[in-house]
């Protein structure tokens, strides 16, 4: 990314290279669950790859950005895991950046003619008047409100929403797949977002609140898989 050479001006290079470091997920997050008995619909959930906004640190939320050279790779990578899993519905949330991850995560399965079901309810938070905005401006000035803005369970920016509410949304739309995925006997596939993704691993991981506002899902590359008993 092209850092603006001013922040070098104002800060020291060591502050602005570690904000961007903390910014860019540099550590690797835990390994994904994966339950996946076959006597059992399974679920397989997934992160979008890495996207222009993404890329320049910048709040995305509703925000339709596409996918960057590095997230289409990431893609990929999760294509080869998938390749031969047996997936009989797909769903992504209405974002372009989710439904271009399902295309290349499904390309290599046999499932990759389905049609993609687009939701809205697991679409990203939405980040209100900051979306569009600097994350790295924002680590730089206050990264204590900017770590509250981003993990606080209930804090609601200005005409945003909380990830109490995106998991709320996101419960609606599990009380109505997971019934249907018994029923029919089916597994599914999910292309959702880091935020949305929360309210899964929340219901199937049991996660407090804090747990559930902490923690990270890698961009694509790997997926989440749980069986529905």
């Amino acid at each position: 990314m092209n850092i603006d050479p001013a922040l070098y001006q104002k800060y020291s290079k060591e502050k602005v290279d570690d904000a961007v470091a903390y910014l860019s997920y540099k550590k690797d997050p835990q390994p994904l669950p994966k339950s996946e008995d076959p006597n059992y619909p399974i679920l397989y959930v997934f992160r979008h790859g890495q996207t222009e906004d993404n890329k320049a640190l910048v709040f995305s939320g509703w925000r339709d950005s596409p996918l960057s050279d590095a997230g289409k790779e990431q893609a990929k990578v999760l294509a080869e895991k998938l390749k031969d899993k047996n997936i009989h519905m797909l769903i992504a949330s209405d974002q372009i950046r989710a439904v271009e991850t399902m295309k290349i995560a499904m390309s290599l399965n046999k499932a990759k003619d389905l049609e993609i079901i687009k939701d809205p309810r697991i679409k990203e938070r939405c980040y209100g008047d900051y979306q569009g905005k600097s994350k790295l401006d924002l680590q730089l000035e206050n990264p204590e409100f900017l770590h509250d803005l981003r993990r606080s369970y209930d804090f609601v920016p200005p005409n945003g929403e909380s990830v109490k509410m995106t998991v709320e949304r996101v419960r609606n739309f599990l009380d109505e797949v997971l019934p249907h995925m018994k029923q029919n006997k089916i597994n599914v596939a999910v292309s959702c977002h880091g935020n949305s993704i929360r309210g899964i691993r929340q219901y199937f991981e049991n996660l407090t609140e804090e747990e559930t506002a902490e923690i990270e899902t890698p961009l694509a590359k790997d997926y989440a898989a749980y069986n529905i008993k």
